[in-house]
Order: C-alpha cells, then sequence, then structure tokens
C-alpha cells in the first residue's frame, strides 16, 4: 500500500493546510470569515489604517495582539505630502499579494517546489473621473497588468498553469474583476 506523506514546502505548512481543506468540507460555515480595518485621518490627504481581529473559522481571532498598521496619502502633484502610496496603490500590492500567496499554497500542495517568484503589476487611471473634469471617465482603474517572472522544479507549462490557478482562486482578483457591493453608512458627530 502507497502512502502519500505531505510535508511542508515553499513555507506552507501542507499537512494543516490539507487538514484546513477537511475540515472546511466537513463543516463549511468554517470558511465563514470576516476581515476588518479602521481608518483614521491624519491630515489634508493622508489617512491611517489599524488592521488587527477578524473573524473566522466560527470565532474571533486572538492571535494578532499588535495591529499592523498603513498610512495612505496622495503625491504632492495631487495636493497630498506624500507620506505613503496612494490608496489605489494598495490595490496594486493587494492582488500582486493575494496572487503570490495562493501560488504558494497551490505549488506547494501539488508538490511544486518554487525557487523565485517575482510579479509586476501596473494600473492605468486617467484621473479625469476622479476630478470630474470629465465625468464619463470612470474614476477607477482602467486597466490593470500583472506579469510573473517564476522558477521552480517544474516544467513551464506546470508553472503558468499554477499561476492560472491562484488567479482562478484569488479573493483580490475577483474583486478587482468582479467588482462588489459596497455599503456606505454616516454617522455625523
Amino acid at each position: 500500500m502507497n502512502t502519500t506523506v505531505r510535508v511542508a514546502r515553499n513555507g506552507v505548512d501542507v499537512p494543516t493546510l490539507f487538514a484546513t481543506l477537511d475540515a472546511v468540507k466537513a463543516n463549511p460555515e468554517l470558511a465563514q470569515f470576516q476581515f476588518r480595518a479602521h481608518n483614521r485621518w491624519v491630515s489634508g490627504t493622508h489617512s491611517r489604517s489599524s488592521i488587527q481581529g477578524f473573524y473566522g473559522a466560527m470565532q474571533e481571532d486572538t492571535t494578532r495582539t499588535t495591529p499592523f498598521v498603513y498610512d495612505a496619502d496622495h503625491p504632492q502633484v495631487l495636493t497630498g505630502q506624500g507620506n505613503a502610496p496612494t490608496p489605489v496603490e494598495f490595490l496594486l500590492h493587494a492582488i500582486a499579494a493575494c496572487l503570490t500567496a495562493g501560488l504558494g499554497n497551490i505549488a506547494s500542495a501539488r508538490g511544486v517546489t518554487l525557487h523565485e517568484v517575482e510579479s509586476t503589476v501596473e494600473g492605468d487611471i486617467d484621473l479625469n473621473g476622479i476630478l470630474g473634469t470629465a465625468p464619463a471617465e470612470r474614476n477607477g482603474y482602467t486597466g490593470i497588468r500583472v506579469s510573473f517572472r517564476i522558477s521552480g522544479d517544474a516544467d513551464e507549462q506546470t508553472l503558468r498553469e499554477l499561476i492560472e490557478q491562484s488567479t482562478r482562486r484569488s479573493a483580490v482578483f475577483d474583486v478587482l474583476s468582479n467588482g462588489t457591493s459596497v455599503d456606505v453608512a454616516v454617522d455625523v458627530a
């Protein structure tokens, strides 16, 4: 009898990954998550977000004892002070990070050792929409391009298929390519 032993690969705890998949298959409610961020205006176009807790696997997370803090600002040419990346640049980081994380998990689950992965993400925006100088222009990106450079212990076709699978399973890719409803509530103090 052949027994497949799964081990950690690419920094991914593969046994835990498969145990998680099995647990979610047995109890789909475990897959319901809610992520949260809190943002506070600093000055001008500068704001600061704090990300710490989330709800997932049917419980509130208690493992993050220190919040992750991210600033956002606009460059001086757009009336900011350039204290941090713009909010739309965070979207570029988010898609790169999501695709790369998925790639790491998928490659590990399929027994492929990765040697190097790099990506470049470019997004095009016509600011006429945001500025209101051409209201017919959309406010957001008109296009985003992601390019990968990858090497691993698999052939070219397999490495391409790993990235394609990561793209199909990426939450950030889904939101950017399909959109999602966003509800905005206001509490005036």
